[in-house]
């Protein structure tokens, strides 16, 4: 049997790592990737305007698309956050776009007066492509949102969900029990 103190501190990290969840009754999956685009999606005040779920409606910033209908790919969702929408309410979140880097095509100067205005926090490009990310993940093509997804947006001790709690819904967290 070996020594506690000749077992490297990496190896023992490990285990910790690995244990700790399962003593906890926890799995030991890792992390949603999409995680740190809600983070994002929340710092960069995407939700002000799009909502928590992403159906857009009327915002401060004007009447935002609805994710969840979304035909954009990532690409499109990369390009539309970085750059903005010229002529709309969307604002850019990149650093330079339009001025250092061509957005749509297009300079400053040759967008004029439809350039989109500049969003509250301006992201670097891994934050971009991590909110592109969660709305794939988490909100298009999602239909309407339920009680599960807003626990997940704002954790279960809001009562802004409430209002997804309806008695036998799917999603509600109120599903009638099977006997």
């Amino acid at each position: 049997m070996k020594n506690f103190r000749t077992v490297p501190f990496a190896s023992c990290m490990a285990l910790v790592m690995i244990c700790a969840p399962l003593a906890l009754g926890q799995s030991a999956s890792p992390p949603d990737p999409a995680d740190a685009g809600k983070a994002v999606f929340r710092r960069a005040n995407c939700f002000g305007c799009h909502k928590w779920h992403g159906n857009g409606g009327g915002g401060y910033g004007g009447d935002a698309l609805s994710l969840r209908r979304t035909e954009l790919d990532r690409e499109q969702i990369i390009e539309t956050v970085s750059c903005g929408r010229p002529g709309t309410g969307m604002p850019f979140f990149m650093r330079g776009a339009y001025d250092t880097v061509k957005c749509h095509g297009m300079t400053r100067q040759e967008v004029g007066d439809r350039i989109p205005p500049e969003g509250g926090t301006l992201l670097r490009q891994p934050d971009i492509e991590a909110v592109a990310d969660y709305v794939l993940a988490h909100i298009k093509g999602k239909g309407e949102p339920t009680y599960d997804e807003c626990t997940g947006f704002f954790g279960n001790t809001s009562r802004v969900c409430d209002i997804y709690k309806t008695a036998g819904a799917p999603g509600s967290g109120t599903e009638p029990s099977k006997q």
